[in-house]
């Protein structure tokens, strides 16, 4: 079974920078894509951005816009979420996903971190 446990979250001001860093304990992540969602009250989940397991390939979600970088370490299972000039919108539970498939559908992923908070103030 894996464990994902984000860190890195926290209170920020608009145009601030945050980094968010998932760990990976109890399986390699070497096979899996590795991704991040968020979520608002009342909003769907949505895709943050997600890193293909074998190429690295990328594919973030359209509100992005550049701010973001997701990346990947096998060696020390963890997978991370650089964040620069965030906004108030930006604010939501950010959690690190694991799955087989390279998709944008949250259902296409088995294994769930608990989510860490991101507050951007305005």
């Amino acid at each position: 079974q894996m464990l994902l446990v984000e860190s890195g979250g926290g209170l920020v001001q608009a145009g601030g920078s945050l980094r968010l860093s998932c760990l990976a304990t109890g399986r390699a992540i070497n096979y899996y894509n590795m991704a991040w969602f968020r979520q608002t009250p009342g909003k769907e989940r949505e895709l943050v951005a997600v890193i293909r397991y074998n190429d690295a390939r990328t594919y973030y979600g359209d509100f992005v816009q550049g701010r973001f970088t997701i990346s990947r370490d096998n060696a020390k299972n963890t997978v991370d979420l650089q964040m620069i000039n965030l906004e108030p919108e930006d604010t939501a539970i950010y959690t690190c996903a694991a799955g087989g498939q390279f998709s944008r559908r949250s259902v296409d992923y088995p294994n769930w971190g608990q989510g860490i908070q991101v507050t951007v103030s305005s």
